[in-house]
């Protein structure tokens, strides 16, 4: 099917929403209420056997005034899905998106959408729920239609929509949208209902203004530490330097608690808390108390002797179970027949989130046994279920209040330990009155849940026209594993960018050693291909040059049949002037070199070339232009600004960013010890973004894994040196 036939499809849907209004929703609002559901896989963890959750009751309202309000089944955290939401709905309702207000639907039944499961993250909810938004705007398009035939008295076959109201061109009348909100509410959603033709698109695949920047930039947006709930006191903690060690005592506890605004001082697991009047002073307070730690019950203890340099040698060492991953034709006896073999191992380092938003929580019980949770967090039923049993009540009488995230990047998941909710519940429990938690900058790098130390071990084979085998080996533990007890071998997150790569190599072989991490891991932005794609793409360089090979025309050849991505290879050689083999000399007199790199991540495919000099001693990244397909559009500017700060974020993990543990603690508690990218070190960016029809793909991740191995790949073309461990800022450049 050709990308014309694709646009020119004109999808019906049965599974209609439902009319909430005709079962007493909202009565006496005036409001068209439609509900809808979303077609998600259940969590690994939550798919034997359990029940299917009870309806969504509340989704889309459009009210009398004309306006309307989403509640959206995603949270927002920068990445505009709330404007993407009112967008793609906007579109098939004929309502233009200013006029929606988009908020996050709450925790628990009635609104676990997904059946007791739902989760912001993997670059999937515009992708995920794109044809049922779409559907649940045509739906209550469709109603309105049939409102107004009635109204009119003719037949709604007749009658057409402009933005906010429906025409009846014979006879000249229009009728506004909120005039009929009342007699839609009434009618029976319809069976089936027809969506528009791409071609006929008035809002989506236009740079629309996103609808929250005016709050944002006013100061307005409220965030997890912006919450004030009446009567609240205010809580610091310190934790236990070292993960598994818990407080023995506190040697100058009376003193503390004597100490100015202070209510009370608590033990925690793992942690010891201040309740005061004041933030400030429960700071003060938690940080001049003299801790006497000792061995506590946490599921995953640091051990004290643990070091990420000595967990490298671990990985890299490692033997056990190859479990195969994928396969194609004979990559080990092809490598073993060979005269000439490339091996290789790569790594990258533990990397923190390092979000600007400090972790907060808030926690009432009120009287009636329910409990109040304000924080931020990316799976709000996940926490529900864990706020309830942090409090010891049934997870019906949790409201978990999902707030704005000030950073995402995968670290508003549920990990273990590494949330300041369940300390919130218990100083609330404690103190009998609602408690506000925050975690300092060195409290949330001590129990951050960083991206896993990632390591693979690589040989091939390279013949005149390209690799003729390759044998790969990935160790380590990926955090769907740890999160969701994947097993070896069918863990993405454990191999993505190593695995699932479209060059046609005839033989090649993937497979993962499974040897635990012992930190406490989470996902990072682009999860596993934020390193994977790394250690791939510059291996397959090293095979490139040990073949005589330019390796941009190299992954043409491997590319050859695969229309989409030799499309976006040659757009992006096309955006940097034509691609450029060896080092050369720039106006300004720098000796500048360029490397290549592609991605398949998420469902979208990434191209990118970087340009690097060596600027004393250090590597300087002058551009970076990136062509991205994620093959279906719904706000280019967003996608352009979902890709530039994506490359923002590989610039800087290649080039700076690690956390380093030792003796089972990491050795930084402040971006005073934990750099990132400055200012001065932003290259210039420049985007391309290709509709190229496909299946639609996520854009929050996707634009960041090509970006460090085309990095790495100009710096091996421009001083003759191969870097396969991250960052660069550990190697010397002269």
């Amino acid at each position: 099917m050709s990308i014309a036939q694709t646009f020119s499809r004109r999808p019906v849907f049965s599974r209609r929403p439902v009319n909430v209004s005709r079962r007493g929703f909202l009565a006496g609002s005036g409001a068209l209420v439609l509900s809808t559901s979303l077609p998600a896989r259940r969590a690994r963890a939550q798919a034997a056997g359990a029940p299917a959750g009870p309806d969504v009751t509340a989704f889309l309202e459009l009210h009398p005034d004309g306006t309307a309000r989403l509640q959206s089944p995603f949270i927002e955290g920068g990445q505009g899905i709330f404007s993407a939401m009112a967008q793609i709905v906007g579109e098939e309702l004929d309502l233009d998106p200013a006029l929606f207000t988009v908020e996050a639907a709450p925790a628990g039944a009635p609104y676990d959408i997904m059946g007791g499961f739902r989760i912001t993250g993997g670059s999937s909810s515009v992708r995920s729920s794109y044809m049922q938004m779409r559907q649940l705007g045509a739906s209550a398009r469709a109603m309105l239609l049939d409102a107004a035939a009635a109204r009119l008295g003719v037949d709604a076959a007749e009658l057409t929509t402009e933005p906010g109201r429906v025409i009846h061109a014979a006879s000249g009348r229009t009728l506004p949208y909120g005039d009929l909100a009342t007699a839609a509410m009434d009618l029976t959603v319809p069976a089936e209902v027809a969506l528009k033709n791409p071609e006929e698109f008035r809002w989506i695949r236009q740079p629309l203004p996103r609808l929250d920047v005016r709050d944002k930039s006013t100061g307005k947006a409220k965030y997890g530490i912006d919450v004030h709930v009446d009567g609240m006191l205010l809580a610091a903690v310190q934790h236990a330097p070292r993960l598994g060690l818990t407080p023995v005592s506190i040697t100058n506890r009376a003193d503390v608690e004597a100490m100015r605004g202070v209510h009370s001082v608590h033990m925690l697991d793992g942690a010891v808390a201040v309740v005061a009047d004041r933030f400030w002073q429960a700071r003060r307070a938690v940080e001049a108390a003299q801790v006497q730690w000792g061995p506590g019950d946490a599921q995953w203890p640091m051990p004290e002797e643990f070091s990420s340099a000595a967990f490298r040698e671990t990985l890299a060492t490692a033997e056990g179970d190859l479990v195969q991953v994928e396969a194609e034709g004979d990559a080990g006896g092809t490598i073993d027949a060979a005269e000439t073999v490339v091996e290789a191992i790569y790594d990258a380092p533990f990397l923190v989130h390092g979000q600007l938003e400090p972790p907060t929580a808030v926690a009432r019980f009120n009287d009636d046994g329910t409990l109040d949770v304000w924080t931020s967090c990316q799976a709000p039923e996940m926490y529900q279920g864990a706020a309830a049993a942090a409090a010891g009540v049934d997870p019906a009488n949790v409201r978990i209040h999902s707030q704005m995230l000030g950073g995402f990047f995968g670290r508003h998941f549920l990990y273990a330990t590494a949330n300041p909710f369940p300390q919130a519940i218990a100083l609330a429990k404690a103190v009998g009155a609602p408690v506000k938690l925050t975690w300092t900058r060195e409290e949330e790098f001590l129990r951050d849940a960083p991206r896993p130390l990632g390591l693979a071990r690589f040989r091939g084979t390279v013949g005149p026209d390209g690799p003729t085998a390759l044998f790969a080996e990935v160790v380590g533990e990926g955090p769907t594993a740890r999160w969701f007890q994947a097993p070896t071998g069918q863990d993405p997150s454990a191999t993505e960018g190593i695995s699932g790569k479209s060059y046609g190599i005839p033989n090649r072989y993937v497979g993962q050693i499974h040897v635990p991490d012992p930190a406490v891991i989470g996902y990072w932005r682009s999860v596993g291909h934020s390193m994977h794609d790394f250690m791939y793409e510059g291996f397959l360089d090293e095979l490139a040059a040990a073949g005589g090979l330019d390796p941009f025309a190299m992954r043409m050849t491997l590319l050859a049949g695969n229309d989409r991505l030799g499309t976006l290879l040659q757009k992006v050689g096309e955006m940097s002037g034509g691609w450029q083999p060896g080092p050369y000399d720039a106006p300004d007199g720098s000796r500048r070199a360029r490397g290549v790199a592609m991605a398949s991540p998420f469902g979208s495919e990434a191209a990118a070339i970087a340009e690097v000099s060596i600027d004393g001693g250090e590597v300087r990244v002058h551009n970076l232009w990136t062509a991205l397909d994620p093959g279906q559009i719904v706000n280019p500017a967003t996608i352009e600004a979902q890709v530039q700060s994506a490359v923002a974020l590989g610039v800087s993990e290649t080039l700076v960013e690690e956390l380093i543990y030792e003796n089972g603690q990491p050795t930084a508690r402040n971006f005073d010890m934990y750099s990132i990218l400055r200012p001065d070190q932003m290259p210039a960016v420049h985007v391309e973004i290709i509709e190229s029809g496909a299946q639609m793909g996520g854009v929050g991740e996707p634009g960041l894994p090509a970006v460090p191995p085309a990095i790495v790949n100009a710096v091996a073309t421009l001083t003759g040196q191969r870097i396969r461990s991250l960052p660069l800022s550990r190697h010397d450049f002269g």
